[in-house]
């Protein structure tokens, strides 16, 4: 352990646990799996024919008529009194949930990398080593990462659909939240306190020292207007990502609070959860976030409640806690979504005419077959700002509150890079310890910041724009 180190012994247990336990201890897999959650059986040909006051159906060799196969596809009436059996669902019925084993990887991985950044934190807190380089945040990063890949397969299934309408949907949100972006770089820190213009000035003063040397200097707006450009695409990118998660969330939304109309508190904490994202939006609008704690009007006088790194703590635990609210509330929106197979039935009833028995056992089964493909709608813009916050934290040297705030000042990127023509047996370590140095003066704490806190109120401002639009159509469009 003194040649590898804590955190690298503790990251390759991770890794080892995660890989052995996976097939017989999984969160995620309890998440699905656990008896809380019920599905609904389609009908078989003999339950719908007998609803139907038809004979049981007959056999291939009992329909053919003179030596003709008779083709023709069962059907009932659509007014049949059907009524659904539901079962919990087990280990054995998820391996048939489409994109299961992919839902179970990345949400056990993103419980492990919690876990791994959690530890390191309690580390540094205690031990405070100053040369150590925190594994926790590469397990964060890797998150963030693998977050996006997740929406990304998602997203490329909908652009796979016959229809078209999911694709045009994407593009559509992907050019608004284009035009969001841009709109969104361009106000003033003194309305939405992201501090990305000082991190990036920070950047460009470290960055020019170096530049200088190699004659390289104009190519620093180049290297601004860049940084910018493909931070407007990364973030059309996400918007479009994360727009069917946001649809999926204002129905299931509805559909919980449908079925807990008997239980206030329940309803109390769904809405809470709903209305999570807008308070992370809000809480990064300076006038009325912390211009108001900080100078609170007290009658002609103001008050300061917290002060600036007080304020900065109190953000990252409410994100986190309203993190955690989302997870307590997954129960009752994957139990909303697997309801749609009831609620389909009821509107099937109300319509005239007949429908085929495959139909009405096919839309049952599919509902239930993409319950993991909804659950890694719900659970990944959750995971993916629980750990841009973790990131934020940590890179932008923020304090839980539990030991003093370190001062984000940019250090001085005094380094060069090192030349081509150096020396043969020039040592790795020192090497390694000079790149370090370089990458550590050009991208400080203030840009991290900075880069951070914008992708955590962005990935909350679409779940904002998104899941208001999906109540709209949910309530209104849909249903005329």
């Amino acid at each position: 352990m003194a040649v590898m180190g804590v955190q690298v012994v503790l990251s390759l247990l991770a890794a080892s646990v995660m890989q052995k336990m996976a097939p017989h201890c999984s969160f995620a897999r309890w998440l699905l799996c656990n008896g809380s959650l019920h599905r609904y059986k389609h009908p078989s040909d003999e339950e719908l024919c007998a609803l139907a006051g038809k004979q049981r159906p007959k056999s291939k060799r009992d329909r053919r008529v003179n030596g003709v196969m008779d083709d023709k596809p069962l059907s009932v009436p659509r007014d049949i009194d059907l009524r659904l059996d539901t079962s919990p669902i087990t280990t054995v019925d998820a391996l048939v949930l489409r994109y299961f084993l992919e839902y179970q990887w990345f949400v056990d991985f993103a419980v492990y990398s919690t876990a791994v950044y959690v530890f390191t934190e309690g580390y540094y807190c205690l031990a405070d080593p100053q040369k150590e380089t925190n594994i926790g945040v590469l397990w964060c990063l890797l998150t963030v990462v693998f977050s996006v890949k997740v929406f990304f397969m998602v997203m490329r299934h909908y652009f796979r659909s016959e229809e078209g309408g999911e694709r045009s949907v994407c593009l559509t949100f992907a050019f608004f939240f284009l035009l969001l972006a841009m709109v969104a770089l361009i106000i003033r820190e003194d309305y939405l306190e992201f501090g990305l213009e000082t991190g990036l000035a920070s950047v460009s003063s470290n960055l020019e020292s170096i530049l200088k040397q190699r004659g390289w200097e104009w190519t620093l707006p180049l290297a601004k207007l860049a940084f910018k450009l493909g931070l407007v695409a990364v973030c059309s990118f996400l918007g479009a990502c994360l727009t069917f998660p946001g649809l999926r969330l204002a129905q299931t939304h509805l559909d919980a609070l449908r079925m807990a109309a008997d239980k206030p508190l329940t309803q109390v904490l769904l809405h809470l959860s709903f209305l999570a994202p807008v308070l992370v939006v809000v809480m990064w609008i300076k006038p009325i976030s912390r211009d108001f704690l900080l100078h609170a009007p007290m009658g002609k006088q103001t008050v300061q409640i917290l002060s600036d790194s007080a304020y900065n703590t109190a953000r990252l635990w409410t994100i986190i806690g309203l993190c955690l609210l989302r997870l307590a509330v997954t129960r009752h929106h994957l139990q909303a979504y697997l309801g749609l197979a009831e609620r389909w039935v009821e509107q099937m009833r109300k319509e005239a005419g007949r429908i085929t028995v495959l139909e009405i056992q096919r839309k049952i089964t599919r509902i239930y077959c993409y319950v993991s493909v909804v659950s890694l709608q719900y659970l990944g813009p959750v995971i993916l700002t629980l750990h841009c916050t973790l990131l934020l934290k940590t890179l932008g040297h923020h304090s839980w509150g539990l030991y003093p705030e370190p001062h984000p000042l940019p250090p001085a990127a005094t380094a060069a890079l090192p030349r081509p023509g150096g020396k043969d047996k020039e040592d790795v370590r020192a090497a390694v310890e000079q790149i370090t140095g370089v990458l550590g003066g050009i991208f400080t704490p203030l840009f991290f910041r900075g880069l951070f806190a914008f992708l955590t109120w962005w990935v909350a401002a679409c779940q904002v724009v998104t899941s208001l639009f999906g109540l709209y159509f949910h309530q209104y469009l849909a249903a005329s």
